[in-house]
């Protein structure tokens, strides 16, 4: 910025203003059913034939597909009939329900969720989080688990996330050594199926709350994968039992620095001599430079939990304060990276 071009004409203040709506055009094409139809349906579609099928209005549907085109999530093609829509190759992979690498579910986490979150984030920044939420904020998941719904499309989320970091955070150093795995908040178990997969001499442990680990054993982990188990429980208020690797994966960037001492104390004390800890975050540049999504993601942190992202030097002084020693950090290049610290 600062050039002349730049004063006449904004380029790129005009860009951040329309950012959320740019986001919303790909959520409601998501939501509505666009991609899901036009890959079951082998050919291109008008949009009077997807509004039908989709029981949408005719005018609405067809704005929505030109914007999705100028997003290049689709194609079209001008024939005398008239304007054929089509997935680009992207949405096929990303953005389609059945795609083993959709990133629908967290689409829809961000849409009906975290959009509203933002509409607070003044307040936020005002530090008025009790009032935006009308929670204590020593229990932020409360906001995030008031129904058995809202948990659920989280857990699908990120498991939609794992799908495509997944191999790449557990890949960045060799945990091969490690047999007895024990994913605190694990979720849905996505990044646990990764890690079985990649290492198959490894038993994965999720260990999460109660209600967690029932809707992972119904929905997300099927029955038949024996090497994968479940324990029940609060990793604050509860024991840690012994292993020989704890995965933290996007779990201390929601809690402050002395609710990240207190748990990574206790993973140390339980830890097996030898053994360590894998934190999987999104790092920060050691001068907050960047990169943007991790800003970002620091923002969202702010609306939604008591936490923040951290930079390398930040997460390794809070393993070397726990005790934990070697460490070492891999960035991956893409949205998570990881920090591994051993006992």
């Amino acid at each position: 910025m600062g050039s002349t071009e730049d004063l006449d004409h904004p380029q790129i203040i005009l860009q951040y203003n329309s950012g959320f709506l740019v986001s919303k055009v790909m959520f409601t094409a998501c939501e509505l059913g666009v991609f899901d139809l036009l890959l079951e349906s082998g050919e291109p579609l008008s949009s009077e034939c997807i509004a039908a099928r989709l029981g949408t209005s005719t005018t609405g549907m067809e704005r929505l597909l030109d914007a999705c085109v100028g997003l290049k999530l689709l194609a079209v093609e001008l024939t005398q009939g008239g304007a054929l829509y089509r997935n680009t190759e992207v949405s096929n992979i990303y953005l389609t329900k059945s795609s083993p690498k959709s990133q629908y579910h967290i689409m829809m986490y961000y849409s009906n969720t975290v959009y509203l979150c933002w509409h607070y984030l003044a307040d936020a920044v005002r530090n008025q989080y009790e009032r935006v939420f009308g929670i204590s904020s020593t229990d932020p998941f409360e906001a995030m688990y008031r129904s058995e719904e809202e948990m659920l499309k989280f857990m699908a989320g990120q498991n939609s996330v794992w799908s495509i970091c997944g191999r790449d955070v557990l890949a960045a150093f060799d945990l091969s050594s490690f047999t007895q795995i024990y994913d605190l908040g694990g979720g849905g178990g996505a990044l646990a199926r990764e890690c079985v997969s990649l290492y198959p001499n490894s038993m994965v442990t999720i260990y999460d709350l109660p209600k967690v680990v029932q809707v992972a054993k119904e929905q997300f982990v099927p029955p038949e994968e024996h090497r994968i188990t479940f324990h029940e429980g609060d990793f604050f208020n509860d024991s840690i039992p012994e292993a020989e690797l704890y995965i933290l994966s996007k779990i201390l960037h929601d809690w402050d620095d002395d609710k990240c001492r207190q748990l990574l104390a206790k993973v140390h004390k339980a830890c097996k001599p030898g053994g360590g800890v894998l934190l999987v975050e999104s790092l920060l540049n050691e001068d907050k430079s960047g990169p943007l999504e991790t800003q970002l993601y620091s923002m969202n942190m702010l609306v939604q939990t008591e936490g923040k992202e951290r930079t390398a030097a930040e997460y390794s002084a809070l393993l070397e304060a726990a005790g934990f020693r070697e460490i070492q950090v891999k960035r991956t290049g893409k949205l998570y990276d990881a920090v591994l610290g051993r006992k």
